[in-house]
C-alpha cells in the first residue's frame, strides 16, 4: 500500500507590513522581526509573496521580489505564489 506524501513548503517569503521589505520566514514559526524596520510581523497574517522548500530557493526568491520591487529586469525563474 502507498501514501500519498503532501509537502509543505518550508519557507515563506513575506512582506513587512511596515516597510514593505521582502524577509524569509519557516513555515510554521509565529512571528519574524523585520531585518530593515526592526517592526514584528506575526506570519499568520503577512501578505505571504511565495513559497519554497530549499533555503538555496527561497533565498533566490526573496532576491527575485526584492529585484521585481524595484522595478529591475525580470530573470527566468519561476516559483509558487502563495495566495491568502
Amino acid at each position: 500500500m502507498f501514501r500519498k506524501v503532501i509537502r509543505m513548503a518550508a519557507y515563506v517569503v513575506v512582506a513587512c507590513s511596515r516597510c514593505g521589505r521582502y524577509l524569509l520566514a519557516k513555515d510554521g514559526q509565529k512571528t519574524r522581526s523585520c531585518a530593515y524596520c526592526g517592526y514584528t510581523i506575526v506570519l499568520e497574517k503577512a501578505k505571504k509573496v511565495a513559497s519554497a522548500e530549499r533555503i538555496a530557493d527561497a533565498l533566490k526568491l526573496v532576491s527575485k521580489a526584492k529585484s521585481n520591487a524595484s522595478g529591475k529586469k525580470e530573470t527566468s525563474m519561476s516559483f509558487r505564489v502563495c495566495r491568502s
